[in-house]
């Protein structure tokens, strides 16, 4: 799974930017703040099950209302059997914790970083960190752009260029403010692999974190 599959609904979003008039961390999906929380913890929980039963996995379809997505109906996802010997999460910003207010002067970005705390009850659920970390964390705007393009050729439906550009920018703030502590204290007591990557994404270090009990 990833956590774009559990984003609020684009009338939810549309709700929460409201809320925050003219915050660009909170205009669109992405950020801390834009993820249904409950909805994901229920959906970690039933899949943790140890007893027979079967879990239907939310979808999210990024190419609705005109790239800005929206939550795909139930029938668009799928129904997996518990219990299973494994679960994969992948999130841009799984282990990123929230730093002291005080630390941070965009005002826009003290409410997100607020609103990052909600997202303990997700990584307390990991047992395990596979952290994927750029060489320069820049990387992602050109990698965005690729896939909103692959999106367009194939679906007909995704950001333009420009959008794409202007969607994904707003998150280099978080990777310089949330990497370094991923990569110095993991917000986890089970094991963890740092594995570098270069602009064409190939692995050019592993590294296996040792962490305080």
């Amino acid at each position: 799974m990833s956590i774009d599959d559990f984003y609020l609904t684009h009338s939810e979003q549309q709700a929460l930017a409201a809320r925050h008039p003219g915050n660009p961390y909170l205009e669109h999906r992405g950020y801390p703040g834009t993820h249904d929380i409950a909805l994901g913890v229920s959906v970690l929980d039933a899949l943790s099950s140890p007893t027979d039963g079967e879990v239907t996995l939310p979808a999210y379809n990024k190419g609705a209302q005109g790239g800005r997505g929206d939550r795909a109906s139930v029938t668009d996802g799928c129904t997996v059997r518990t219990p299973l010997d494994i679960v994969l999460l992948e999130g841009w910003m799984l282990g990123f914790v929230a730093v002291p207010a005080k630390t941070l002067e965009d005002p826009d970005f003290r409410a997100a970083n607020d609103l990052l705390r909600q997202y303990d009850a997700w990584t307390n659920r990991l047992g395990a960190l596979v952290h994927l970390d750029a060489l320069d964390p820049a990387f992602v705007v050109d990698w965005r752009i690729e896939a909103e393009r692959v999106r367009r050729a194939v679906t007909g439906a995704g950001l333009s260029d420009d959008d794409a550009y202007d969607y994904i920018k707003r998150f280099l703030p978080a990777y310089q403010v949330y990497s370094p502590n991923l990569r110095a204290r993991p917000p986890l007591t089970g094991a963890c692999l740092r594995i570098t990557i270069d602009k064409d994404r190939r692995a050019v270090q592993m590294i296996q974190v040792k962490l305080s009990s």
